[in-house]
């Protein structure tokens, strides 16, 4: 699917200040909006360990509160714009609430569900199938990711030599 030249740049713009104040909680830095009628309907971050929840992804929780806003579980012709590709619960949810389409910056190389390890978004035996667009802001969203982690390792490897424990090398990947 393609881009909207300016659209999807400014939308994923303010899905990356959610993903920040994901950041400022010590949360992963994921932000989500969803836009219906060129309105955002919907705003939210990751909220995973504040709430000690898995499943309180900001997918989800924007997913939550369009429904409740628009009065319904149908979110037709609505877009989500979201910094990090959704998970395989995430792509489920999008796909039972009928988004329209997907906007998302950057992959998740180890449980990216709408292109990466499988699309359950455009999988065609499902009842309805959303557009994907991927790596908007790209560069952006995954580099707050990247960030986010290597200052998580560092810190880990500090309070290990703190306690004189030895440290860890190679952690790595996405833990939403």
């Amino acid at each position: 699917m393609e881009q909207i030249p300016g659209r999807d740049e400014s939308f994923m713009k303010e899905a990356i200040e959610e993903a920040k104040k994901a950041a400022a909680l010590g949360e992963v830095p994921i932000g989500a909006i969803i836009v219906m009628d060129g309105e955002v309907v919907a705003r939210t971050h990751n909220l995973r360990e504040y709430r000690q929840n898995a499943v309180a992804h900001a997918e989800l929780l924007a997913i939550e509160e369009a429904c409740r806003k628009s009065g319904s579980w149908r979110l037709e012709g609505a877009t989500l714009y979201v910094t990090l590709e959704p998970c395989a619960m995430c792509a489920g949810a999008i796909v039972l609430s009928r988004i329209e389409r997907v906007v998302y910056g950057a992959v998740d190389p180890k449980g990216g569900c709408a292109g990466t390890l499988m699309n359950l978004l455009e999988e065609s035996r499902f009842n309805h199938q959303c557009q994907v667009v991927p790596g908007v802001l790209e560069a952006e969203c995954g580099g707050m990711l990247s960030d986010f982690f290597r200052t998580l390792r560092e810190k880990k490897k500090a309070a290990k030599r703190l306690a004189g424990l030895p440290s860890v090398e190679g952690e790595t990947g996405i833990d939403r």
